[in-house]
């Protein structure tokens, strides 16, 4: 899916990871480069975290550096706004993205205007990482995909990978960053990418070109996006677990889709967007967040106001409902590959 990067330092030792794998090994390698960063949140510490993406990291760097925080997500992040501004590099993590919601101030208010309102005295170089999504069953309080309520926040950059490959190198690139990061990660994709099928079997991160992840430092740059497969009759706009989803549609309904990988949601790669949508004419966006106010309402957006002249048919939109995540209707409510091929149909018909 992605070349090795050409900011890795050196050439060096590749093997397969998971997603869970790539991150921990991102954060292991700037723990071990920069004395300033340090990792904390709920659980991280000893237990290694609810998914084990810090699974080590303490027994390794002890609990000055990788610690556990009390149960209050907005004095997590308020703690990380004052020791970025302080000179360290948090990286901390909320245990799911659902639970996100008290500590808004903090981000939007503090984390997102410090830069701003010191004219440039203080910087908040943070990370939050947050695992987001559905596909686990985890119902209303944890399967949210509450991206579009930061990518509309000035001074927050939002990002969210859909392999190891590039969750290891677009990790690190956040960490070095100087803005505070919003790192969403789909619990889905952690052990294996997913096509949509839930009663098909769990295919391995081992058996994807994305899992061969180089061992040591390497950077995947922000703002670009990656065109994961190339195609001539419509172009799809998508970002994490739906990555997969619109592949399979593709392969599916043998729509020859041209399906862009966006992982950076903001700042976002408006260059490759508009020159794919002008080659195909046709656009269809799909996520797993709710349809109203959404992101790709601001695709469909940017996409009209930038390539009207070149669409051939309406932007179609396939998101997730205006509900509550259910539990017991789960696989009704995630957009599958089904209700994304029917998209694909509808665009090329007109």
């Amino acid at each position: 899916m992605n070349s090795m990067n050409p900011q890795a330092e050196t050439a060096q030792a590749v093997t397969s990871m998971t997603m869970i794998q790539a991150l921990r090994s991102a954060m292991d390698i700037m723990l071990e480069r920069d004395d300033n960063v340090i990792v904390f949140g709920q659980d991280v510490g000893y237990f290694g975290g609810v998914f084990r993406c810090t699974e080590g990291l303490q027994k390794k760097y002890g609990t000055s550096r990788v610690f556990d925080a009390p149960i209050s997500e907005s004095g997590i992040i308020g703690a990380a706004v004052g020791m970025g501004a302080y000179g360290l590099r948090p990286v901390v993590e909320i245990q799911f993205a659902d639970y996100v919601y008290p500590a808004s101030d903090q981000l939007i208010s503090e984390a997102a205007r410090l830069r701003y309102r010191s004219a440039g005295d203080f910087i908040t170089p943070m990370t939050v990482r947050m695992p987001c999504g559905g596909g686990i069953y985890g119902g209303q309080t944890h399967s949210q995909s509450p991206e579009a309520m930061f990518t509309q926040v000035c001074g927050l950059r939002t990002v969210m990978p859909s392999n190891p490959y590039d969750a290891k190198g677009l990790l690190i690139a956040c960490i070095e960053n100087d803005d505070p990061v919003i790192f969403l990660e789909p619990k889905r994709l952690y052990n294996g990418p997913f096509d949509g099928h839930h009663d098909r079997p769990v295919t391995p991160w081992s058996k994807h070109p994305a899992s061969q992840v180089p061992e040591g430092y390497y950077k995947v740059p922000l703002d670009r996006a990656a065109i994961v497969r190339p195609g001539a009759a419509v172009t799809v706009l998508t970002y994490g677990t739906m990555v997969y989803v619109a592949q399979t549609a593709a392969e599916e309904t043998g729509v020859d889709a041209e399906v862009i990988d966006l992982r950076s949601l903001w700042p976002l790669d408006l260059e490759t967007i508009v020159a794919s949508v002008k080659k195909t004419g046709r656009c269809v966006i799909a996520h797993e967040a709710t349809r109203t106010c959404g992101f790709g309402a601001e695709l469909m957006s940017l996409v009209q106001e930038h390539c009207f002249h070149h669409l051939e048919a309406p932007i179609e939109r396939v998101t997730g409902w205006d509900t509550p995540y259910p539990h017991a209707q789960e696989w009704a409510y995630f957009p599958g590959p089904a209700r994304v091929g029917a998209a694909f149909k509808r665009v090329m018909e007109v």
